[in-house]
């Protein structure tokens, strides 16, 4: 199937019991916008899509599969970014590293750093272990694979811009200490059958994945499509708050953005070596 050529934004669903309000950005380019919040309800017996819920799952598996191995085809840049956000409402301190994916002489895809960090935050900070846990969170956790180890119930049909989707709540059934796993919403193109948004956290043995000292473990992801079909990577956000001055509470955003999306030549087979999600 053909993806149809358009980025996701608003209207923004949530989590049923979730307590997170999150802005929603039109695009990775985009600044992003307060959306339409929408409350996904409970359905005791939601309308059934026109295609089987037990083979969306099944195609979106497939192409969870067929993407993350098609990424591995690409170099981009990946961009992380904190904000503290002020009264007014604007970033008050900001701290942003920006990561390339080069190729090697001999054909190995690493990374490199675009920029060197630099900070004007107050009250927190972007260090290298936040980074690393980062890093271990899957972009495509809903592989063949690992499909059995997640309840996936479907639970309604939203328009999410020009996007027709079908929402799916995903459960893990087991957990470990070393895999996380993820516990939220999906959102799956009607058309390609192809995941292009999620909502939730992570999950180990050991409980909800967070990033250290920083407030953050509800991530909303949206993908965009690449070369006109491909449903990868392309913005993540997650807010939060962090001590203040005089016991005051500091809101602090979480972006990432993958872009700059480039084939690896043919003539030069990458092999991965250390390569950030």
């Amino acid at each position: 199937m053909q993806a149809k050529i358009r980025l996701l934004g608003c209207p923004a669903l949530l989590l049923i019991a979730a307590n997170v309000v999150a802005q929603s950005p039109v695009g990775p380019q985009t600044p992003a916008r307060t959306p339409q919040i929408i409350r996904i309800p409970a359905q005791p017996e939601p309308d059934k899509p026109p295609v089987a819920p037990e083979e969306i799952i099944r195609h979106f598996a497939a192409l969870e599969d067929q993407y993350g191995h098609i990424r591995e085809g690409y170099t981009y840049r990946k961009t992380v970014r904190l904000e503290e956000i002020g009264a007014d409402g604007k970033p008050s301190g900001v701290a942003v590293v920006v990561t390339d994916l080069e190729i090697t002489s001999d054909g190995t895809v690493r990374p490199k750093a675009a920029k060197q960090p630099d900070s004007t935050l107050h009250y927190s900070g972007l260090d290298p272990d936040a980074l690393e846990v980062l890093s271990e969170i899957p972009s495509f956790p809903l592989s063949v694979e690992q499909l059995a180890k997640y309840d996936i119930a479907y639970q309604t049909s939203e328009a999410v811009d020009e996007l027709n989707t079908y929402v799916f709540r995903v459960t893990p059934k087991e957990i470990d200490r070393t895999h996380p796993y993820f516990s939220g919403l999906i959102w799956v193109d009607d058309h390609d059958l192809a995941i292009v948004k999620s909502y939730g956290k992570w999950v180990t043995e050991m409980g909800d994945v967070t990033l250290p000292r920083l407030p953050f473990n509800m991530f909303e992801t949206y993908r965009q499509p690449v070369a006109n079909k491909y449903w990868l990577p392309a913005y993540t956000r997650s807010d939060g708050l962090v001590p203040g001055p005089g016991g005051s509470q500091v809101p602090v955003r979480l972006t990432i953005l993958w872009d700059n999306y480039t084939p690896i030549p043919q003539s030069k087979p990458a092999a991965s070596a250390d390569v950030p999600h």
